[in-house]
């Protein structure tokens, strides 16, 4: 069946990826009021290195080969290929045919007439990446593989607002690492969906440290009004990791599946 063939109104019965197979292969909706995410097993999706490079184009290619470790270049391509699928799934294209263009800070979207304003976000970390997409909808998203081998607290020194630093600070011992990643991934999906990168200071924001906030943004500064205009939320991933999108707009229906 092709992309472009009509299907019901629904999303695959799992937005798992785990390998060509598991893929979506005909058009899926994608309706102004939901954000999808989907999740993707590199560890084993990066085994079908040859099939997802046929799908890439050759700057991607390039790109791709610049990686020092082979593992990091089956993972870079196997995502970006899964990438150009879900995307041709959602506008009903060729994956091969999709043009992508990048802001100055280097954040992609989808150009040309297939665009529809779909815009996506990717982040990986560990053997797995997680995939959002909208339409009309600025967005972020972020995964980490928690890990105890870091100063957090000093890192948190660094980068983290007074209120959160706070926060973290108030934990029993044994919560500061997963509370950590918690609001690392949260204030990396605010500012990839603002699309200011690293340009925005982290301590400019406050977010929640606390599990399942249903808006994790608290305040922005210098312009407070600015976190009504956003919703912050965590993203279940597969245990060991920690992970947030964040969305403009408030009322939109996350569409997903936990591990």
């Amino acid at each position: 069946m092709s992309y472009t063939d009509s299907v019901e109104d629904r999303l695959p019965n799992a937005m798992k990826i785990s390998g060509p197979r598991s893929l979506p292969r005909e058009l899926i909706r994608l309706p102004d009021d939901e954000v999808h995410v989907w999740q993707v097993d590199l560890a084993s999706a990066a085994d079908d290195e040859e099939e997802w490079r046929s799908i890439l184009s050759a700057d991607e290619i390039a790109r791709g080969e610049r990686f020092r470790f082979a593992q990091d270049r089956k993972f870079y391509t196997a995502t970006r290929a899964i990438l150009r699928k879900i995307l041709a799934a959602y506008a009903g294209a060729d994956p091969r045919e999709l043009v992508f263009r990048y802001s100055e800070r280097e954040k992609p979207s989808l150009g040309g007439d297939q665009a529809g304003g779909i815009e996506f976000n990717v982040s990986h970390s560990g053997q797995i990446a997680l995939l959002a997409f909208a339409r009309g909808r600025a967005l972020g998203v972020d995964v980490e593989q928690i890990r105890d081998d870091r100063d957090h607290e000093a890192i948190a020194r660094r980068f983290f607002s007074l209120h959160e630093q706070e926060q973290l600070a108030a934990l029993p011992d044994a919560e500061r690492a997963a509370a950590f990643f918690r609001c690392w991934t949260r204030k990396e999906a605010y500012i990839k969906a603002t699309g200011d990168g690293l340009a925005l200071p982290l301590h400019q924001f406050d977010v929640s440290l606390a599990a399942g906030e249903e808006n994790a943004l608290l305040a922005t500064r210098p312009d407070a009004g600015e976190a009504e205009k956003w919703t912050l939320l965590e993203v279940s991933a597969e245990e060991g990791y920690a992970a947030a999108l964040c969305a403009r707009g408030r009322g939109w229906q996350l569409r997903s599946e936990g591990p």
